[in-house]
């Protein structure tokens, strides 16, 4: 089984909304108050450390890096699985993150909620407190055992700020 990552639906970053440049300072806020990032998240490396069938005990890392002018926290993280024969289910409970890469470690970083939908094939992740611009941010999810049938397995990430509707 080969881990191929798809970074899709990334909350694009906008120049220009309804005529006016937005400095880079700035957070970017529609009418209906929807934040986003003005730098998106990038995702930097995705890895297994087994990627093998039915294999117990593997972690799949995903690193993300927040520019320093991204302009908001990251508050959130969905990995959806897009491909892939087997749905692989992930024991949330021993999933973690951190600052830094696979390879450097830094700190912890607290989750405050860690969540999954069977049917969208997708994990919910929640920081507390949110990811300050500026950071590169390893997510390590721990399968309850790799796929039984092998084959491409493709996952898209996308990044969530911390801004909230003010509607």
């Amino acid at each position: 089984m080969r881990l191929k990552v798809l970074l899709g639906r990334a909350i694009a970053s906008l120049a220009i909304l309804n005529g006016y440049t937005i400095p880079p300072s700035q957070a970017i806020q529609l009418q209906d108050g929807t934040v986003y990032f003005v730098q998106p998240p990038r995702l930097v490396e995705t890895v297994t450390t087994y990627n093998q069938v039915n294999v117990w005990g593997a972690t799949y890392y995903f690193t993300v890096n927040l520019p320093e002018n991204a302009s908001e926290p990251l508050q959130k993280l969905t990995i959806n699985q897009h491909q892939g024969v087997d749905n692989i289910r992930f024991d949330l409970k021993n999933s973690f993150a951190f600052e830094g890469t696979r390879s450097h470690r830094g700190q912890r970083i607290g989750l405050k909620d860690a969540a999954d939908n069977r049917q969208t094939r997708t994990v919910s992740l929640i920081f507390d407190p949110p990811v300050s611009p500026g950071k590169t941010i390893t997510i390590g999810l721990k399968p309850w055992q790799n796929p039984t049938i092998s084959g491409v397995y493709l996952f898209g990430v996308t990044a969530f700020p911390a801004g909230e509707k003010n509607s």
